[in-house]
């Protein structure tokens, strides 16, 4: 397919499809909604960037407005993303409100980019609603968030959603190759990452994947009723994240120059720290899922079925009846919803280790 403005985004080809014939009379909002790391963000703005393309959404490298919407300094291009620790605020809101009647500088229209919008709180979403019932024809806003639930209905039912999921495992290391890594690297920063490009392209390079996914993989016969190892085997796979964390840090030392004004320093370093806590968080739901897929394969090699971790002995994935097995992944992905909750990932991880059917 061709995918102009699109190029060199992993996977969601349905999405730019469909994206790619909505660029010409585009609807007045839309609500990109999926899990963290998938992309969400980088089609949104890539997206926003072909809205306000002189040559209609075509990629031309010769396109000014192109070049100045990917460097994030096109007038009409307007993202709105939280500040510092807080989530959206009313007065971003207000802001957004005043801007999107007026008429756009140079484009034929306004698009407004509005990152993490479930973040924004319910005077925020009340102050943007009235914007989203009446809007002008020259604005489009492009909110994206985690999960539609995280917006009030009202907001959500004047949207256009576009779903995203996660891409196929295939799909990301063929195109992590076509990057120039190894194919046993691209393989397991793909495998690590459970379909988020954006998390397989931060942990493409750590040399830590290896020992991550093996923590991981280790708990289902370190599970014990003793006292106290619960929150050892939490603690654990905690320490194990912090390694992966360190491209993402690494990134944020260079993105900070000494020439930028201290103002702007501080902004980057908040969106990193919002990124960070972004990143850990789908490694935490990463590595329960993880978890279950240990789980999974030894309920079904037990049946003569397929196994995802072809590593793991036979004999080891029979130390654990069938049945629960499939109980424990069960466990393991509720916990899924509980991280979900912002409930503290260590008493989350310690308390399903404690409820864990061990292995015999």
């Amino acid at each position: 397919m061709v995918r102009g403005p699109f190029l060199g985004v992993i996977g969601h080809d349905r999405i730019i499809g469909l994206l790619q014939r909505e660029i010409l009379a585009p609807a007045h909002a839309y609500l990109f909604a999926g899990p963290s790391n998938v992309g969400k963000a980088t089609v949104a703005n890539r997206f926003a960037g072909a809205l306000l393309c002189e040559q209609g959404g075509h990629h031309d490298r010769r396109c000014s407005s192109c070049r100045r919407s990917a460097s994030g300094n096109h007038p009409d291009l307007i993202v709105v993303e939280p500040e510092g620790r807080a989530g959206l605020s009313v007065d971003q809101a207000r802001t957004t409100v005043a801007h999107a009647p007026m008429s756009p500088v140079e484009a034929k229209r306004k698009v407004f980019v509005i990152d993490e919008a479930g973040s924004m709180s319910e005077q925020a979403a009340n102050a943007l609603l009235k914007t989203l019932e009446e809007p002008t024809p020259t604005t489009v806003f492009v909110l994206v968030v985690e999960s539609e639930d995280d917006l009030p209905a009202t907001i959500a039912s004047r949207c256009r959603m576009v779903q995203f999921g996660r891409v196929r495992e295939e799909e990301l290391i063929d195109a992590l190759i076509g990057m120039g890594l190894a194919p046993d690297q691209a393989g397991e920063a793909a495998r690590i990452s459970g379909g988020r490009p954006g998390l397989a392209l931060g942990l493409a390079t750590n040399q830590d994947l290896a020992a991550y996914r093996d923590v991981w993989l280790s708990v289902p016969v370190r599970v014990s009723p003793q006292p106290g190892e619960a929150f050892r085997l939490a603690d654990e796979v905690l320490q194990a994240t912090e390694p992966l964390l360190r491209t993402l840090d690494a990134r944020e030392k260079l993105d900070e120059s000494d020439d930028l004004p201290p103002s702007m320093i501080k902004a980057l370093r908040e969106r990193h720290e919002r990124d960070r806590r972004r990143e850990k968080r789908a490694l935490h739901v990463t590595g329960l899922e993880i978890l279950a897929s240990w789980y999974a394969d030894a309920a079904s090699a037990q049946f003569g079925g397929p196994v995802r971790n072809h590593d793991i002995p036979a004999a080891t994935l029979a130390m654990i009846r069938p049945d629960a097995a499939v109980a424990n992944a069960e466990r393991a992905l509720n916990a899924v919803t509980e991280l979900q909750a912002n409930q503290r990932p260590q008493l989350v991880f310690a308390t399903l280790f404690a409820e864990l059917t061990p292995a015999n």
